[in-house]
């Protein structure tokens, strides 16, 4: 209890550490300077022999030398500029020093994380210290690979991209490199896969003596060569928002009689009511069952085969058919697409393919839509993102929006968060909440906005909260007839297309969430005179983080932009976070002419599906170390 008071009380803390370690790493820009004049008269024969003689130098010092590191970065950049075209910004190597220090860089929307990134990584990369730059799905791995690769290999340096699809082999070769490019969901699930090929063979003491025995053979089973240093880009999504869900390695298992009873299971919960039967915990996506409800489910199982006299069992498919049938709902947690039921990721809007829900849950969703049911999965392995990154000696991350979880991201793990100022000042407009009390009168005001900046030929980008919103936002724009596109989970393979059109005169563009799309937005020449790129969010999300996200679309690098919010109270923030008597009070308020109160309250509830998202995610970390520690007893840890 003291340990967590003390944590809590440094936490509070953390902006700060975070603005002083930002203050200092501006004398990088100063330590840079002072080889620029000398490496530019230098060959690329002979700028290719200086950074390969910094090896042994950053090799003794770890990359932890200030001077060894600013001639690094000078050689870098220099580099950068011959062979890519692209000269790293005076605040670009500042992000770079956040990033080598170990701590977050947060950096405005268009600022050039990914050239960033080199910075860091080729430095530790060349002092010897195998790298991960960590990315929010494939497309984005092999595209920042691809585009820095150059850069790398001018300076001796070998890159590899890692990619879900990839055989073994392949992903043992592309870690092997000194730079591995991934996703946070491949590396995760390739390290539970090593730790399942250990074993009982994990302990250090017992690798040490099988080295001893057969080095030639050590380490062949593996994949990765270990957790040293990573850089994971949109930080903030992968190691806050993502860490509500903990990573589940499972298997199939041969298949069963059991989808009759997935079926009755659905029969029995569409027969129980809520209230009497079973009581929906939506805050927390939960059912809980009421004694009314277990004692009208023993007598539904009676005429039942054997298993549903076993009432664990029973309860538990009762439970998943309700959660199935309540608190899932296509084209918001999930798709159907080709018969079979793809999970999304409510934070990027993103399809997770090959992902499943767990115990039986699935098989209930896909009962539900009609589609064939796939085997029911065992769980063999499972970790947080909270316990996996925490393994890495040095960990680094980059985002747009970190400082609203400074504080988490400090107690959990140890970061900071640093500030990098943008390289040139923003010109983006925030223009005033407009709240009005329906979902109707929200998507009539939105189309009308919509209209008014179509008709001067302003492109515009209205962001959506889930797929189901932006059908509904296209239907609206359709009946107005105005030409638009669509970019959601079902059409994420045209992606990168779609976000970089966006800025196109005239242009109309409806999109979920916007995190980690990675793919700038490109004005017409012009647009800047219409005021820029008109962004519209059409409902909070969970997290301010996420609102800033969307709003960052717009005014990048110093250009024009606007943002507005259109919300309703009927939107999907209020259902579990306004209490009904508190929906009521602002109705009648905008009724009134009086729309503060409801401004005010919004926000209020968005702050505490916040604290309540940081409490499930702390809660989550507790029990999987809980449960790691009763499992090392037995040696079968994770």
């Amino acid at each position: 209890m003291l340990e967590r008071m003390a944590e809590a009380a440094v936490a509070r803390f953390a902006p700060a550490i975070g603005w002083l370690a930002g203050r200092g790493a501006g004398g990088i820009v100063e330590r840079v300077a002072q080889h620029e004049a000398e490496l530019r008269a230098l060959s690329d024969a002979e700028l290719r022999l200086r950074g390969r003689a910094l090896r042994e130098t950053l090799y003794r010092c770890r990359a932890r030398d200030p001077k060894a590191i600013a001639e690094a970065f000078a050689v870098i950049r220099e580099a950068s500029d011959r062979v890519l075209g692209m000269r790293h910004f005076d605040v670009q190597l500042i992000g770079g020093d956040i990033l080598l220090g170990g701590m977050v860089a947060e950096m405005d929307t268009g600022e050039g994380k990914t050239l960033t990134a080199t910075l860091a990584a080729a430095t530790a990369a060349l002092a010897g210290v195998p790298t991960h730059v960590v990315t929010v799905n494939d497309y984005l791995a092999r595209r920042d690979a691809d585009l820095m690769r150059p850069l790398y290999e001018f300076l001796g340096l070998r890159v590899g991209v890692v990619t879900q699809e990839m055989a073994p082999e392949q992903k043992m070769a592309a870690y092997a490199c000194d730079i591995a490019y991934c996703t946070n969901k491949t590396l995760a699930f390739d390290y539970l896969r090593d730790r399942l090929a250990l074993g009982r063979r994990s302990g250090d003491l017992r690798r040490k003596f099988e080295t001893l025995a057969a080095p030639a053979t050590q380490g062949r089973d593996l994949l990765l060569r270990g957790l040293h240093f990573a850089i994971v880009d949109e930080a903030d999504s992968i190691l806050i928002d993502e860490a509500r869900t903990p990573l589940i390695l499972s298997r199939e298992l041969p298949s069963t009689s059991e989808q009759e009873d997935f079926v009755r299971a659905l029969e029995i919960a569409e027969r129980m009511s809520e209230g009497r039967d079973f009581l929906l915990r939506l805050d927390e996506r939960r059912v809980e069952l009421t004694a009314a409800g277990r004692a009208l489910l023993a007598e539904f199982a009676q005429p039942l085969g054997s298993r549903w006299r076993m009432t664990a069992q029973r309860e538990e498919w009762a439970v998943q058919a309700i959660t199935a049938m309540r608190l899932f709902h296509r084209d918001e947690h999930y798709i159907v697409r080709g018969g079979k039921v793809e999970i999304v990721d409510e934070h990027t809007g993103r399809v997770m393919a090959d992902r499943f829900w767990s115990d039986g849950l699935h098989q209930m969703i896909e009962v539900k839509e009609g589609c064939a049911i796939s085997g029911v999965r065992a769980t063999i392995a499972r970790m947080t993102y909270q316990r996996f990154f925490r393994r890495y000696q040095r960990l680094a991350g980059m985002t747009g929006t970190a400082a609203e979880v400074a504080g988490e991201l400090w107690s959990v793990y140890r970061l900071a968060v640093a500030r990098v100022p943008s390289n040139k000042p923003s010109r983006r407009e925030l223009l005033r909440d407009r709240i009005v009390a329906t979902e109707s009168e929200k998507w009539r005001a939105i189309v009308e906005t919509i209209a008014e900046h179509h008709r001067r030929g302003a492109p515009v980008l209205l962001g959506a909260r889930s797929v189901a919103s932006s059908r509904r936002a296209s239907e609206s724009l359709a009946a107005a007839d105005l030409a638009h596109v669509v970019l959601n989970a079902a059409q994420d393979a045209a992606e990168a297309e779609i976000v970089a059109a966006a800025g196109r005169r005239g242009r109309i563009t409806v999109a979920t969430n916007m995190a980690g799309r990675g793919t700038d937005i490109k004005l017409d020449d012009d647009v800047s005179e219409l005021g820029g790129l008109h962004v519209i969010m059409s409902e909070l999300h969970d997290a301010r983080r996420v609102d800033r996200q969307l709003a960052g679309r717009c005014a990048r690098q110093g250009q024009p932009g606007r943002f507005q919010s259109i919300l309703s109270l009927e939107d999907g923030l209020t259902d579990t976070n306004v209490l009904p008597f508190e929906r009521y009070l602002m109705y009648v308020m905008i009724r009134a002419g009086w729309s503060w109160p409801a401004r005010f309250a919004l926000r209020a509830a968005q702050r505490r599906a916040e604290r309540l998202h940081a409490h499930m995610r702390r809660e989550l970390l507790d029990r999987d170390e809980t449960l790691d520690h009763a499992l090392a007893f037995t040696g079968k840890a994770e």
